[in-house]
């Protein structure tokens, strides 16, 4: 998903109105907002924690000081080293150390929801949606958070739900 649509999805979900006009920038489609006074905002994690702070809903940024480093921390991964890559074994590696991270965590800080989980979440839907039943199985720890966050309020909007099993129908016992 392109960075301006993911920007679009993030000022509905915190609630505000379409207002802000978004460009690229390079090669790389790197987003721009043109604001009405002051210099052009550049970059998407630039960019979402500027509409976090216009809608008045800074803890997302984090509320302590650990808190928010974890989040620049994961807007950082988000941004080196989910976007550009579309090649599987990337993924893989990606997926295989988000779940070994996530595995006593229910969000990427710990226990709050972050603008962390929301971009990652745009940020990995679009290999998510592709893996199979099994690879969902794989990564259990990742399936669980990006069906949580998918379920959270506002976040997932138009963007195709992914289908996760919970249980088995069937068992081996006879």
């Amino acid at each position: 998903m392109a960075a301006v649509a993911e920007l679009t999805l993030l000022e509905k979900s915190l609630g505000l109105n379409k207002g802000n006009k978004y460009n690229t920038h390079g090669e790389r489609q790197i987003p721009v907002l043109q604001t009405n006074n002051g210099p052009n905002l550049i970059g998407l994690t630039t960019i979402a924690a500027h509409l976090v702070k216009q809608a008045n809903k800074e803890y997302l940024l984090g509320s302590t000081a650990e808190e928010k480093a974890i989040v620049q921390q994961w807007l950082e991964y988000r941004v080196t080293q989910v976007d550009g890559h579309t090649n599987k074994d990337d993924i893989r590696i990606l997926l295989k150390d988000l779940n070994s991270y996530l595995e006593d965590k229910v969000y990427l800080t710990g226990y709050n929801f972050t603008l962390a989980d929301i971009l990652l979440y745009y940020g990995l839907h679009r290999f998510i949606v592709d893996l199979t039943v099994q690879e969902k199985e794989k990564y259990l720890n990742v399936s669980r958070w990006f069906c949580h966050i998918q379920h959270y309020p506002g976040v997932r909007q138009h963007l195709t739900s992914v289908v996760f099993i919970k249980n088995r129908l069937y068992t081996n016992s006879h």
